[in-house]
């Protein structure tokens, strides 16, 4: 349930939500870390589409992960910049 925010080798098929069985499109991103295993600049990403976007927020969240939910095409914007 990790999911790398990239483009697929093809670049045009969705990325897909990371909740368990879920096969719709991404339309956010969740950036989190782990204290414990994280420094603190680190950040993974789990993906999420509208309707499990508030369930993966509140799994990460309860558990002090959540840094950040941005939505799929800023962060991809902000890629780019970088």
């Amino acid at each position: 349930m990790d999911p790398v925010v990239n483009e697929s080798a093809a670049g045009d098929e969705p990325l897909i939500c990371s909740a368990k069985g879920c096969r719709e499109p991404a339309a956010w991103v969740l950036a989190w870390n782990n204290p414990k295993l994280h420094t603190p600049e680190r950040r993974k990403t789990w993906l999420a589409c509208g309707a499990h976007r508030e369930h993966l927020g509140q799994f990460l969240g309860v558990r002090g992960f959540l840094k950040d939910v941005v939505p799929l095409e800023e962060w991809r914007r902000a890629e780019e910049r970088s």
